[in-house]
């Protein structure tokens, strides 16, 4: 049993990797603009396990293995430029996120990695499978991006409250 209507072509998946890149780099500018909190990095990843609420139906259930695999991918292989694009600082009182000049380079190489592997994937597993495989990628690679930023949010507030030395 398939979920997706057998209408969808191989463009309507590059619309929708396009608005989603769009969308993420305008998310990504509108955060750079406020100052970090601790919600801010934990709430998005929080929100995405609502997702795993789809291997409630049986055609998105793929072998453990595969989830692993996927999962390692996304937070071993793919995390790594947006870790190394995002850095904190602070800014009086404020920490603030520093924007890179390769981040779009970075979102939209990960937008074209993806459309590429979806489509041979989409050959091999059922939409439902790579829909779930690319789903654990994604959560793989925003799980070690904000534990990242949270690291490094915890170090420059424990640095703030340290008394100045003197």
């Amino acid at each position: 049993m398939h979920f997706v209507p057998p209408h969808i072509t191989a463009m309507d998946y590059a619309v929708a990797t396009i608005v989603g890149a769009v969308v993420i780099i305008v998310w990504r500018i509108r955060e750079t603009q406020t100052p970090v909190t601790l919600k801010k990095i934990v709430i998005p990843p929080l929100g995405m396990a609502t997702g795993f609420c789809m291997f409630l139906v049986p055609p998105f259930r793929i072998p453990w293995l595969w989830a692993l695999v996927a999962f390692l991918t996304g937070a071993i292989l793919l995390a790594w430029p947006l870790t190394a694009t995002t850095k904190l600082h602070r800014a009086g009182e404020a920490i603030m996120m520093k924007r890179s000049q390769a981040f779009l380079m970075v979102i939209v190489v990960l937008a074209a990695v993806r459309f590429f592997a979806r489509g041979y994937f989409d050959k091999l597993l059922t939409v439902e499978q790579t829909g779930a495989l690319f789903f654990i990628l994604a959560f793989g690679m925003i799980v070690r991006w904000r534990a990242g930023m949270l690291f490094a949010y915890r170090a420059l507030a424990a640095h703030q409250s340290l008394p100045a030395a003197q």
